[in-house]
């Protein structure tokens, strides 16, 4: 989950075209900037190589599915995607490094950790670094510090250090579902990625989709949290060439702690620990079929699965050890509800695989330039807890750089 295009399980790359999906930057600018930039982003990407082609702008098959989803007591949030796909999100990041690497008094710092911020007089001053050369300090009148979902817990930690301010966001936990691309087809045909929402029935906790994969593959991601955890997640192939016969997505329950709790990190990484624990360290899968029937999956009942797995390491057993009653009650009703709307989803055959873990529970508190209460130091992206995909992360980066050179534009004015 570190590095650059291959970190996020080589990044699914898609671009939500929507303020309402990937974050929450309208919490800092209107809609209408919001929209501005997200349109100025996706140009950007389009520039280095992102496909043409943008999925979900029928807007009479959306409709149809939205009318359909509210008589089931669902909420369908439209959203156009731009699907760069792992091959293409690896070229259009690869293009990014090439131009940043040949501007003049720009470095890539590889294999290169930032230990801790210098904060001078209240202001920025610099980051010190470890890495194969050694220990040292490298200066700057603004930092930005944009660890992403991997650096979620190293940026609470900056945080604790420097005096920042920090909020509980939603902690998200669930499972990764795997069908076949028939079940899932009369949604993914149309919207590519159904973003559904549905407040269960026994808890009313909300549980959401995300990150659906037509076509797609379940992976594994390792986060260096601590002693380090494996979970789940999944990514598609832009070609149809690479495509698969199933479709993947994470159903996320999210659950907003008070106080005195103040670990979301540690929590979800506390139940990523469990399902490591009983799998040997890997990933967990089981069948709905045997969920519902209080019984684990082994090899033989998951060879008789007409969903054949895509990630072949997975483990099979019983996540019912491994998540909260108040989890897999709400993911079941959802599942239930769901079905509904691709019908074939509540099936003993659907698989899930666990857990799934989203690293953005901890956020920052920065205004609506996204500096924090430290002069000169910015916090941005998921790893901040402001974003949570690649187009509103991107967006959180645009809005800083302009406002540092606003802000050396007129240092310049006053340089005698």
């Amino acid at each position: 989950m570190n590095g650059w295009a291959g970190a996020g399980a080589f990044s699914d790359g898609k671009l939500s075209l929507s303020e309402e999906v990937g974050g929450n930057i309208t919490d800092y600018m209107p809609v209408e900037k919001a929209r501005e930039l997200i349109h100025y982003v996706d140009g950007i990407y389009l520039h280095y190589g992102a496909p043409e082609k943008v999925y979900g702008k029928n807007s009479k098959a959306a409709e149809k599915i939205a009318y359909e989803a509210r008589r089931e007591n669902i909420r369908l949030i439209p959203c156009p995607v731009r699907h760069m796909g792992t091959e293409y999100s690896y070229k259009v990041l690869m293009g990014m490094y090439r131009y940043l690497s040949s501007r003049p008094n720009f470095e890539f710092r590889e294999r290169t950790t930032a230990e801790s911020v210098l904060i001078e007089n209240g202001k920025a001053g610099g980051v010190r670094l470890t890495g194969p050369d050694g220990g040292r300090l490298v200066r700057g009148r603004h930092v930005v510090l944009a660890p992403g979902r991997g650096g979620a817990e190293w940026l609470a930690r900056v945080a604790q250090e420097t005096g920042l301010g920090i909020t509980n966001n939603e902690v998200d936990i669930g499972v990764r579902v795997e069908v076949p691309n028939a079940v899932m087809d009369p949604l993914t045909k149309h919207l590519y990625e159904a973003k559904l929402v549905y407040y269960s029935d026994t808890f009313e906790n909300r549980v959401r989709t995300f990150c659906m994969n037509p076509g797609g593959i379940v992976s594994e991601e390792h986060y260096d949290v601590g002693s380090g955890i494996a979970v789940v997640n999944g990514h598609s192939y832009a070609e149809e060439s690479r495509h698969t016969d199933n479709t993947n997505f994470a159903l996320l329950v999210s659950t907003k702690f008070t106080e005195p709790f103040h670990q979301p990190i540690e929590y979800g990484r506390y139940i990523a620990q469990l399902g490591n624990m009983l799998t040997g360290g890997g990933i967990m899968v089981q069948r709905l079929g045997d969920l519902l029937m209080g019984r684990r999956t082994d090899a033989t009942r998951l060879g008789k699965s007409t969903t054949v797995p895509t990630l072949k390491t997975a483990v099979p057993g019983d996540l019912s050890f491994v998540l909260p009653h108040r989890h897999l009650t709400s993911i079941v009703e959802s599942l239930r509800a769901f079905d509904k709307l691709a019908p074939g989803l509540y099936s003993k055959n659907t698989l899930l695989y666990g857990v799934e873990v989203k690293f953005y529970s901890s956020k920052v508190s920065v205004e609506t330039n996204f500096e924090t209460a430290v002069e000169n130091l910015y916090a941005i992206g998921d790893g901040a807890g402001i974003t949570r995909g690649l187009m509103q992360s991107s967006v959180t980066g645009v809005v800083v750089a302009r406002d540092i050179a606003g802000k050396v534009k007129q240092e310049q004015k006053h340089v005698p």
